[in-house]
């Protein structure tokens, strides 16, 4: 039986750990494809590497249209990254009838609707494990494990480079400046990190697990995204005080009204697992009516891990080369004519519990009007501690308030805001409950 042949375009940090992850593991790759998979042909700019990566039996260009071109590869391994070319690889790849595997959470969550539907009109495969939450294998528990459940949520710490920042400022007490530094240090954060502390990425993978969750289109341009830039140390601190851990939450939820998709920092109970996922490590809770509450743990980027998943995702296609198109499993899970058009909720719209730092003048009847204005808006407190004054005669008081929807505790803040006792913006931070 001939082999099947693998166009390994990028020979980056995860493509040069494909490439180690196919040589190595060889034989027991094709024992369980059922076939030889060899990797053929390598495309990157710095051929030298590509060479030094890959070895000197595969065949390296500095052009990748010429590994989507070519008439003897079978599966296109798409690295590159960003929505510019490797849009057009991939398109290019479909067309040609070639099979994809991408690790482009960026691509998926921009393009992916128009890249399904030519891969479905092609009867060919696109396989994405590799997209979200590197080597944890989520998107294959959505959309094969998880089929006979109606997901509920799912809440994910799906940006290693976030996580790794708010573990240092939660366990050392160091500034968001000064943890970001150690990150960039150490190799976990670029030398512009706004991709992953803004929640640009998270973003990304949580569209993409939202569309496989609830069976709706793509839809990014939709999602919240608030990062982590803002963060202080004390507030932090005020957090793990009231027994709560800060983490950069993707949420999306499925609700009567519509599908929440957001990115923020939010308070989890410090009871939670997720709660005590730290580092660079990634973990996704997902809520789904049978199963209930399921946590997926592991590294969420790196050269080998995510390989794992790229790996992974090539013996899958591989077994299913021969099967018909119409018994693969469906690209987002749902069959492409049931996609629903449940609408992405405004951020207004979405219902959360709250964390609020007000800075206050230390004098009798402010805390009355606080907790007045609070009520007017039907915000119910749970709880509440208030700092001693400084020496300026400022004190903070700290509210959790119970679940209430954005615009009321928006309006709430800003009418706070114009109290005349209140010194500066008020702080707010979501908090959310993850219970089953």
């Amino acid at each position: 039986m001939q082999p099947i042949n693998i166009g390994l375009m990028g020979v980056g940090t995860v493509g040069a750990g494909t490439a180690t992850v196919l040589k190595r593991n060889a034989e027991e790759i094709s024992r369980r494809a059922g076939r030889k998979i060899r990797l053929f042909m390598a495309a990157n700019r710095d051929t030298a590497r590509a060479r030094e990566k890959c070895g000197a039996e595969v065949v390296v260009v500095d052009d990748a249209f010429q590994i989507v071109n070519h008439p003897d590869v079978d599966i296109v391994v798409e690295l590159i990254g960003g929505t510019t070319i490797a849009r057009d690889l991939v398109l290019k790849a479909i067309e040609n009838g070639k099979h994809v595997v991408t690790a482009n959470k960026k691509l998926l969550a921009e393009h992916g609707n128009e890249i399904f539907a030519r891969a479905h009109e092609k009867g060919v495969m696109v396989a994405f494990e590799a997209a979200v939450a590197g080597g944890v294998p989520i998107i294959k528990v959505l959309r094969e494990s998880l089929a006979a459940n109606r997901i509920e949520w799912i809440a994910g710490i799906i940006n290693g480079t976030a996580n790794y920042i708010l573990t240092e400022m939660r366990e050392k007490g160091t500034s968001f400046a000064d943890a970001l530094a150690d990150a960039q240090r150490l190799g976990y954060a670029e030398s512009d990190p706004t991709f992953d502390v803004e929640g640009h990425d998270s973003g990304h993978k949580l569209t993409i697990m939202a569309a496989i969750a609830f069976g709706i289109p793509m839809q990014f341009s939709k999602c919240y995204l608030e990062g982590i830039s803002h963060l202080t140390a004390k507030d932090i601190g005020f957090a793990e005080e009231l027994g709560y851990r800060v983490k950069l939450l993707g949420l999306t939820r499925r609700t009567e009204e519509g599908i929440e998709l957001r990115v923020h920092p939010t308070l989890i109970p410090a009871t939670r697992l997720l709660a005590n996922v730290n580092g660079v490590k990634n973990a996704v809770l997902v809520n789904a009516d049978a199963l209930g509450p399921s946590l997926y743990y592991g590294a969420g980027a790196g050269a080998l891990p995510t390989a794992s998943a790229v790996v992974a995702d090539i013996v899958e296609v591989a077994r299913l080369l021969t099967a018909d198109p119409g018994h693969q499993v469906p690209h987002q899970a749902f069959q492409p004519d049931q996609l629903s058009d449940l609408p992405i909720l405004p951020m207004d719209e979405v219902v959360s519990s709250y964390y609020l730092r007000i800075q206050a003048i230390d004098r009798a009847g402010v805390l009355a009007n606080i907790t007045r204005i609070l009520a007017e808006d039907a915000i119910s407190i749970e709880a509440l501690i208030q700092k001693g004054a400084s020496n300026d005669g400022a004190a903070e008081v700290v509210i959790l308030t119970h679940r209430v929807k954005e615009k009321h505790i928006n309006h709430a803040i800003a009418c706070i805001e114009d109290l005349d006792s209140v010194a500066g913006p008020v702080v707010r931070l979501r908090m959310e409950e993850l219970k089953a």
